[in-house]
């Protein structure tokens, strides 16, 4: 009687192939296992190879920003350095001819035509 019960409620969870499944699930729980482990870990991976490709292309976008910005730097530096030079000409002939004027009125005679010169110099 046993046995009857057995197969009707095997025949009740659907057969035949309700025991293949369970013979497949005790034999096979190991390696699909595996295969689940695998799959999950394919598509992390997969998913850090994205997320690696993706922060290269950020990071050549950005250097191709900071190179026009670098090109743009050059420029306005160039730029001041010529400024820069202009003026220390402009003031080494300023001060070319403050030395000048500070030369003729050291020279200058106070009086003119005299021996006794005043400053006296050799000139």
């Amino acid at each position: 009687m046993q046995l009857t019960t057995i197969m009707a409620f095997i025949t009740a969870l659907g057969g035949l192939e309700a025991v293949k499944w369970l013979v497949r699930f005790i034999t096979f729980r190991k390696m699909d296992v595996r295969k689940e482990e695998a799959s999950v870990s394919c598509m992390e991976e997969e998913n850090r190879r994205k997320k690696v490709d993706w922060l290269e292309e950020r990071l050549k976008q950005r250097d191709e920003k900071l190179e026009q910005r670098d090109g743009k730097i050059d420029g306005l530096y160039a730029e001041l350095r010529k400024e820069q030079e202009e003026k220390i000409d402009w003031m080494k002939r300023c001060h070319e001819v403050e030395l000048a004027q500070k030369e003729s009125e050291m020279k200058k005679c106070d009086i003119r035509g005299c021996a006794k010169r005043i400053p006296p110099s050799d000139y």
